[in-house]
Protein backbone atom coordinates (compact mmCIF):
# COMPACT_ATOMS: atom_id res chain seq x y z
CA UNK A 1 0.00 0.00 0.00
CA UNK A 2 1.39 3.34 -1.05
CA UNK A 3 1.96 5.79 1.77
CA UNK A 4 0.44 9.26 1.75
CA UNK A 5 2.52 12.01 0.14
CA UNK A 6 4.84 13.98 2.36
CA UNK A 7 3.47 17.45 2.94
CA UNK A 8 6.57 19.57 2.44
CA UNK A 9 9.81 18.22 1.03
CA UNK A 10 13.01 20.26 0.93
CA UNK A 11 16.12 19.11 -0.91
CA UNK A 12 19.24 20.73 0.53
CA UNK A 13 20.16 21.71 4.08
CA UNK A 14 22.10 24.89 3.45
CA UNK A 15 20.91 28.29 4.61
CA UNK A 16 18.02 28.43 2.10
CA UNK A 17 16.73 24.93 2.81
CA UNK A 18 16.90 25.18 6.59
CA UNK A 19 15.45 28.70 6.68
CA UNK A 20 12.49 27.55 4.60
CA UNK A 21 12.01 24.53 6.86
CA UNK A 22 11.96 26.71 9.96
CA UNK A 23 9.54 29.15 8.34
CA UNK A 24 7.18 26.30 7.53
CA UNK A 25 7.58 24.86 11.03
CA UNK A 26 6.74 28.21 12.55
CA UNK A 27 3.52 28.28 10.54
CA UNK A 28 2.64 24.72 11.65
CA UNK A 29 1.67 24.17 8.03
CA UNK A 30 2.31 20.43 8.03
CA UNK A 31 5.02 17.79 8.27
CA UNK A 32 8.41 18.80 6.88
CA UNK A 33 11.02 16.43 5.46
CA UNK A 34 14.47 17.74 4.59
CA UNK A 35 16.85 15.65 2.49
CA UNK A 36 20.60 16.21 2.26
CA UNK A 37 23.51 14.29 0.78
CA UNK A 38 25.73 15.53 3.60
CA UNK A 39 26.31 13.53 6.79
CA UNK A 40 25.92 16.67 8.89
CA UNK A 41 23.07 18.87 10.05
CA UNK A 42 23.06 22.51 8.98
CA UNK A 43 26.24 24.44 9.73
CA UNK A 44 27.46 27.95 9.02
CA UNK A 45 29.63 27.83 5.88
CA UNK A 46 31.10 31.30 6.60
CA UNK A 47 32.61 29.85 9.80
CA UNK A 48 34.61 27.17 8.00
CA UNK A 49 37.75 29.33 7.55
CA UNK A 50 37.77 30.13 11.28
CA UNK A 51 37.45 26.40 11.97
CA UNK A 52 40.41 25.69 9.68
CA UNK A 53 42.39 28.36 11.53
CA UNK A 54 41.67 26.61 14.83
CA UNK A 55 39.84 29.62 16.23
CA UNK A 56 36.55 27.81 16.79
CA UNK A 57 35.71 24.18 17.49
CA UNK A 58 33.81 21.87 15.16
CA UNK A 59 30.83 22.12 17.50
CA UNK A 60 30.74 25.89 17.05
CA UNK A 61 30.33 25.49 13.28
CA UNK A 62 26.86 23.99 13.71
CA UNK A 63 23.78 26.15 14.00
CA UNK A 64 21.64 23.84 16.17
CA UNK A 65 21.93 20.51 18.00
CA UNK A 66 20.21 17.53 16.30
CA UNK A 67 17.42 17.51 18.90
CA UNK A 68 16.47 21.01 17.88
CA UNK A 69 15.12 19.77 14.52
CA UNK A 70 12.90 17.22 16.24
CA UNK A 71 11.55 19.92 18.52
CA UNK A 72 10.87 22.14 15.50
CA UNK A 73 9.03 19.37 13.67
CA UNK A 74 11.60 18.97 10.88
CA UNK A 75 12.59 15.43 9.91
CA UNK A 76 16.13 15.52 8.53
CA UNK A 77 17.29 12.73 6.20
CA UNK A 78 21.11 12.81 6.37
CA UNK A 79 23.31 10.96 3.85
CA UNK A 80 20.36 10.82 1.49
CA UNK A 81 21.15 12.28 -1.94
CA UNK A 82 18.21 12.73 -4.31
CA UNK A 83 19.04 11.52 -7.82
CA UNK A 84 15.73 11.77 -9.73
CA UNK A 85 12.72 14.06 -9.75
CA UNK A 86 9.44 13.32 -11.53
CA UNK A 87 7.39 16.54 -11.49
CA UNK A 88 4.23 15.06 -13.04
CA UNK A 89 4.08 12.23 -10.50
CA UNK A 90 5.39 14.49 -7.69
CA UNK A 91 8.00 11.92 -6.76
CA UNK A 92 11.66 12.12 -5.76
CA UNK A 93 14.03 9.15 -5.79
CA UNK A 94 16.99 8.65 -3.45
CA UNK A 95 20.35 7.17 -4.46
CA UNK A 96 19.35 3.82 -2.93
CA UNK A 97 16.16 3.70 -5.01
CA UNK A 98 13.57 4.76 -2.45
CA UNK A 99 10.70 6.88 -3.70
CA UNK A 100 8.97 9.66 -1.81
CA UNK A 101 5.94 11.54 -3.06
CA UNK A 102 5.28 15.14 -2.04
CA UNK A 103 2.63 17.83 -2.08
CA UNK A 104 5.03 20.76 -2.21
CA UNK A 105 8.75 20.64 -3.01
CA UNK A 106 11.56 23.14 -2.51
CA UNK A 107 14.81 22.75 -4.43
CA UNK A 108 17.55 24.33 -2.32
CA UNK A 109 20.40 22.32 -3.77
CA UNK A 110 22.87 25.20 -3.63
CA UNK A 111 26.08 25.30 -5.61
CA UNK A 112 29.45 23.60 -5.85
CA UNK A 113 32.97 24.90 -6.42
CA UNK A 114 33.89 25.73 -9.99
CA UNK A 115 36.93 23.74 -11.08
CA UNK A 116 38.80 25.34 -13.97
CA UNK A 117 40.65 22.91 -16.27
CA UNK A 118 44.10 23.06 -14.70
CA UNK A 119 46.64 20.32 -15.27
CA UNK A 120 47.50 18.60 -12.00
CA UNK A 121 44.26 19.45 -10.20
CA UNK A 122 43.83 15.74 -9.37
CA UNK A 123 47.01 15.65 -7.27
CA UNK A 124 46.95 14.96 -3.56
CA UNK A 125 47.02 18.28 -1.74
CA UNK A 126 44.56 20.10 -4.04
CA UNK A 127 41.33 21.17 -2.33
CA UNK A 128 38.21 23.24 -2.69
CA UNK A 129 36.26 24.59 0.28
CA UNK A 130 32.50 24.22 0.32
CA UNK A 131 31.61 21.67 2.97
CA UNK A 132 32.63 20.78 6.50
CA UNK A 133 34.30 17.66 5.09
CA UNK A 134 36.41 19.93 2.87
CA UNK A 135 37.37 22.03 5.89
CA UNK A 136 38.34 18.98 7.91
CA UNK A 137 40.47 17.68 5.03
CA UNK A 138 42.26 21.02 4.55
CA UNK A 139 42.86 21.41 8.28
CA UNK A 140 44.32 17.93 8.62
CA UNK A 141 46.45 18.08 5.48
CA UNK A 142 47.85 21.51 6.33
CA UNK A 143 49.66 20.03 9.34
CA UNK A 144 52.23 18.50 6.98
CA UNK A 145 52.67 21.60 4.81
CA UNK A 146 54.82 24.72 4.86
CA UNK A 147 53.58 26.63 1.79
CA UNK A 148 50.13 27.10 0.30
CA UNK A 149 48.84 28.77 -2.85
CA UNK A 150 45.25 29.97 -3.18
CA UNK A 151 43.87 30.10 -6.72
CA UNK A 152 41.39 32.98 -6.56
CA UNK A 153 41.45 36.31 -4.76
CA UNK A 154 37.75 36.54 -3.97
CA UNK A 155 36.15 36.62 -0.53
CA UNK A 156 36.48 32.89 0.09
CA UNK A 157 40.03 32.68 -1.23
CA UNK A 158 41.19 35.47 1.06
CA UNK A 159 39.47 34.01 4.11
CA UNK A 160 41.10 30.62 3.47
CA UNK A 161 44.46 32.34 2.93
CA UNK A 162 44.17 34.05 6.28
CA UNK A 163 43.15 30.77 7.99
CA UNK A 164 46.17 28.94 6.62
CA UNK A 165 48.43 31.83 7.58
CA UNK A 166 47.15 31.54 11.16
CA UNK A 167 48.05 27.86 11.02
CA UNK A 168 51.64 28.86 10.31
CA UNK A 169 51.85 28.33 6.55
CA UNK A 170 53.43 30.71 4.07
CA UNK A 171 50.55 31.73 1.77
CA UNK A 172 50.37 33.24 -1.71
CA UNK A 173 47.09 34.29 -3.35
CA UNK A 174 46.79 34.33 -7.15
CA UNK A 175 44.20 36.73 -8.61
CA UNK A 176 43.75 36.48 -12.36
CA UNK A 177 42.18 39.96 -12.54
CA UNK A 178 43.98 43.28 -12.20
CA UNK A 179 43.16 43.54 -8.49
CA UNK A 180 41.60 41.70 -5.56
CA UNK A 181 37.81 41.48 -5.19
CA UNK A 182 36.95 42.88 -8.63
CA UNK A 183 33.20 42.58 -7.93
CA UNK A 184 33.35 44.29 -4.55
CA UNK A 185 36.11 46.90 -4.99
CA UNK A 186 37.25 49.53 -7.45
CA UNK A 187 40.89 50.05 -8.41
CA UNK A 188 41.56 52.67 -5.71
CA UNK A 189 39.94 50.70 -2.91
CA UNK A 190 41.65 47.51 -4.01
CA UNK A 191 45.06 49.19 -3.68
CA UNK A 192 44.34 50.08 -0.05
CA UNK A 193 42.97 46.61 0.62
CA UNK A 194 45.92 44.90 -1.09
CA UNK A 195 48.32 46.63 1.28
CA UNK A 196 46.32 45.53 4.33
CA UNK A 197 46.38 41.90 3.17
CA UNK A 198 50.13 42.00 2.59
CA UNK A 199 50.62 43.57 6.02
CA UNK A 200 49.13 40.35 7.39
CA UNK A 201 52.00 38.43 5.82
CA UNK A 202 49.99 37.09 2.86
CA UNK A 203 51.58 37.50 -0.57
CA UNK A 204 49.25 38.58 -3.38
CA UNK A 205 49.96 38.30 -7.10
CA UNK A 206 47.49 40.14 -9.34
CA UNK A 207 47.04 39.43 -13.07
CA UNK A 208 48.42 35.99 -12.23
CA UNK A 209 46.96 32.67 -13.31
CA UNK A 210 48.07 29.10 -12.76
CA UNK A 211 48.93 27.18 -15.90
CA UNK A 212 49.51 23.89 -14.11
CA UNK A 213 49.87 22.35 -10.68
CA UNK A 214 53.18 20.55 -10.29
CA UNK A 215 53.84 17.28 -8.53
CA UNK A 216 54.17 13.54 -8.78
CA UNK A 217 51.23 12.14 -6.85
CA UNK A 218 51.42 15.01 -4.38
CA UNK A 219 51.48 18.77 -4.92
CA UNK A 220 54.95 20.32 -5.19
CA UNK A 221 54.09 23.73 -6.60
CA UNK A 222 52.37 25.84 -9.24
CA UNK A 223 53.63 27.15 -12.58
CA UNK A 224 52.09 30.42 -13.75
CA UNK A 225 51.21 31.36 -17.33
CA UNK A 226 54.19 33.71 -17.41
CA UNK A 227 56.52 30.82 -16.51
CA UNK A 228 57.14 31.62 -12.85
CA UNK A 229 57.07 28.71 -10.43
CA UNK A 230 55.85 28.84 -6.84
CA UNK A 231 56.68 25.99 -4.45
CA UNK A 232 53.70 24.70 -2.43
CA UNK A 233 52.44 21.55 -0.77
CA UNK A 234 48.82 22.64 -0.52
CA UNK A 235 46.56 24.27 -3.14
CA UNK A 236 43.07 25.61 -2.54
CA UNK A 237 41.01 26.41 -5.63
CA UNK A 238 38.57 29.25 -4.92
CA UNK A 239 37.50 30.17 -8.44
CA UNK A 240 33.77 30.65 -7.91
CA UNK A 241 30.75 28.34 -7.84
CA UNK A 242 28.32 26.64 -10.20
CA UNK A 243 24.63 25.97 -9.49
CA UNK A 244 23.56 22.42 -8.63
CA UNK A 245 20.71 22.52 -11.14
CA UNK A 246 21.19 19.13 -12.80
CA UNK A 247 18.35 17.45 -10.90
CA UNK A 248 15.91 20.11 -12.05
CA UNK A 249 17.22 20.15 -15.62
CA UNK A 250 16.94 16.38 -16.01
CA UNK A 251 13.37 16.62 -14.71
CA UNK A 252 12.47 19.09 -17.44
CA UNK A 253 12.25 22.24 -15.32
CA UNK A 254 13.31 25.49 -16.92
CA UNK A 255 16.98 26.03 -16.18
CA UNK A 256 19.04 28.96 -17.40
CA UNK A 257 22.24 28.82 -15.41
CA UNK A 258 20.10 28.30 -12.30
CA UNK A 259 16.53 27.08 -11.83
CA UNK A 260 14.29 29.83 -13.18
CA UNK A 261 11.82 31.16 -10.58
CA UNK A 262 9.19 33.88 -10.46
CA UNK A 263 8.44 36.37 -7.69
CA UNK A 264 6.83 33.60 -5.62
CA UNK A 265 9.95 31.44 -6.03
CA UNK A 266 7.84 29.06 -8.14
CA UNK A 267 9.58 27.08 -10.87
CA UNK A 268 8.14 26.08 -14.23
CA UNK A 269 6.59 22.97 -12.62
CA UNK A 270 3.46 23.16 -10.42
CA UNK A 271 4.06 22.96 -6.65
CA UNK A 272 7.84 22.99 -7.06
CA UNK A 273 9.85 25.96 -5.80
CA UNK A 274 13.52 26.91 -5.67
CA UNK A 275 15.59 29.26 -3.48
CA UNK A 276 19.15 30.19 -2.69
CA UNK A 277 22.27 29.71 -4.80
CA UNK A 278 20.47 27.43 -7.27
CA UNK A 279 17.63 29.85 -8.08
CA UNK A 280 17.73 32.22 -11.05
CA UNK A 281 15.51 35.28 -10.67
CA UNK A 282 15.31 37.65 -13.62
CA UNK A 283 18.39 36.07 -15.11
CA UNK A 284 20.51 36.50 -11.99
CA UNK A 285 21.89 34.03 -9.46
CA UNK A 286 23.53 35.18 -6.25
CA UNK A 287 25.74 33.09 -4.00
CA UNK A 288 25.23 35.29 -0.96
CA UNK A 289 23.39 34.67 2.30
CA UNK A 290 21.03 37.71 2.34
CA UNK A 291 19.53 36.62 -0.99
CA UNK A 292 19.18 33.00 0.18
CA UNK A 293 17.41 34.10 3.37
CA UNK A 294 14.98 36.37 1.54
CA UNK A 295 14.17 33.82 -1.14
CA UNK A 296 13.70 31.01 1.39
CA UNK A 297 11.17 33.05 3.36
CA UNK A 298 9.15 33.81 0.25
CA UNK A 299 9.33 30.19 -0.90
CA UNK A 300 8.08 28.92 2.47
CA UNK A 301 5.20 31.39 2.48
CA UNK A 302 4.25 30.38 -1.06
CA UNK A 303 4.40 26.69 -0.19
CA UNK A 304 2.10 27.35 2.77
CA UNK A 305 -0.43 29.00 0.47
CA UNK A 306 0.26 32.60 1.44
CA UNK A 307 0.75 35.57 -0.87
CA UNK A 308 4.42 36.53 -0.81
CA UNK A 309 6.64 38.16 -3.40
CA UNK A 310 10.40 38.31 -3.61
CA UNK A 311 11.99 41.69 -4.11
CA UNK A 312 15.56 41.78 -5.33
CA UNK A 313 18.05 42.20 -2.51
CA UNK A 314 20.83 44.75 -2.93
CA UNK A 315 24.03 42.67 -2.89
CA UNK A 316 26.42 43.39 -0.06
CA UNK A 317 29.46 41.64 1.33
CA UNK A 318 31.56 41.94 4.45
CA UNK A 319 34.96 40.31 4.67
CA UNK A 320 35.45 38.10 7.71
CA UNK A 321 39.18 38.65 8.20
CA UNK A 322 40.35 39.62 11.65
CA UNK A 323 41.87 43.09 11.62
CA UNK A 324 40.24 44.21 8.37
CA UNK A 325 36.80 45.80 8.24
CA UNK A 326 35.53 45.76 4.66
CA UNK A 327 31.97 46.29 3.47
CA UNK A 328 30.87 46.57 -0.16
CA UNK A 329 27.24 47.21 -1.07
CA UNK A 330 25.31 47.74 -4.26
CA UNK A 331 26.76 48.98 -7.55
CA UNK A 332 30.33 50.04 -6.83
CA UNK A 333 31.75 49.93 -10.35
CA UNK A 334 29.22 51.76 -12.51
CA UNK A 335 30.88 53.54 -15.47
CA UNK A 336 32.13 57.01 -14.57
CA UNK A 337 29.82 58.61 -17.15
CA UNK A 338 26.75 56.91 -15.68
CA UNK A 339 27.12 57.82 -12.00
CA UNK A 340 28.78 60.19 -9.56
CA UNK A 341 31.70 58.61 -7.68
CA UNK A 342 32.87 60.22 -4.44
CA UNK A 343 35.97 58.92 -2.65
CA UNK A 344 37.96 59.42 0.53
CA UNK A 345 41.28 57.58 0.58
CA UNK A 346 43.90 57.45 3.34
CA UNK A 347 46.11 54.48 2.41
CA UNK A 348 48.58 55.09 5.22
CA UNK A 349 45.74 54.66 7.73
CA UNK A 350 44.16 51.73 5.90
CA UNK A 351 41.03 53.83 5.29
CA UNK A 352 38.94 54.03 2.13
CA UNK A 353 35.39 55.22 1.59
CA UNK A 354 33.40 55.44 -1.61
CA UNK A 355 29.84 56.48 -2.44
CA UNK A 356 28.15 55.98 -5.81
CA UNK A 357 25.18 58.17 -6.75
CA UNK A 358 22.82 57.53 -9.64
CA UNK A 359 19.70 59.55 -10.46
CA UNK A 360 19.79 61.26 -7.08
CA UNK A 361 20.00 58.00 -5.09
CA UNK A 362 22.79 56.23 -3.21
CA UNK A 363 23.24 52.99 -5.17
CA UNK A 364 26.65 51.76 -4.04
CA UNK A 365 29.40 52.14 -1.50
CA UNK A 366 32.70 50.76 -0.22
CA UNK A 367 34.09 50.97 3.30
CA UNK A 368 37.56 49.82 4.34
CA UNK A 369 38.84 50.41 7.85
CA UNK A 370 35.69 51.74 9.53
CA UNK A 371 33.10 49.16 10.57
CA UNK A 372 30.62 51.67 11.96
CA UNK A 373 30.68 53.89 8.87
CA UNK A 374 30.40 50.78 6.70
CA UNK A 375 27.26 49.63 8.50
CA UNK A 376 25.66 53.05 8.06
CA UNK A 377 26.58 53.15 4.38
CA UNK A 378 25.31 49.62 3.78
CA UNK A 379 21.86 50.41 5.19
CA UNK A 380 21.57 53.60 3.14
CA UNK A 381 22.54 51.75 -0.04
CA UNK A 382 20.09 48.91 0.60
CA UNK A 383 17.34 51.49 1.03
CA UNK A 384 18.49 53.31 -2.16
CA UNK A 385 18.34 56.48 -0.14
CA UNK A 386 17.70 59.74 -2.03
CA UNK A 387 20.76 61.94 -1.56
CA UNK A 388 22.31 65.08 -3.02
CA UNK A 389 25.98 65.41 -3.89
CA UNK A 390 26.50 67.80 -0.99
CA UNK A 391 24.81 65.41 1.44
CA UNK A 392 26.96 62.57 0.11
CA UNK A 393 30.13 64.61 0.60
CA UNK A 394 29.10 65.28 4.17
CA UNK A 395 28.40 61.59 4.71
CA UNK A 396 31.79 60.72 3.25
CA UNK A 397 33.41 62.87 5.92
CA UNK A 398 37.07 63.56 6.34
CA UNK A 399 38.09 60.45 8.27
Amino acid sequence: MKSAPLNFVIIGNGVAGVTAALELARRKAGEIDLFTAEPYHYYYRPRLPAFIAGEISEKEVFAYPPSWYDDAGVKVHLNTPIVRLFPERKVIVTADGKEYSFRKLLLATGSRPLLPPIEGSELKGVFTLRTLEDALAIKNYSERCEKAVILGGGLLGLEVARALKVRGLSVTVLERGPHLLPRQLDKEGAAVFHKLIENMGIDVLSSAEARAILGNGEVKGVVLRDGRELPAQLIVIAAGVRCNAELAKEAGLRVEGGIVVDEKMATSAPDIYAAGDVASFRGQTWGIIPVALAQARVAAASMAGEEAFYKEVVPSNSLKITGIDLTSAGEVNLPEDQAIHLRLSKPEAGLYRKLVLNNGKLVGGISIGDKEWGATMEKLVKDKTPITVEEAKKLLGGG
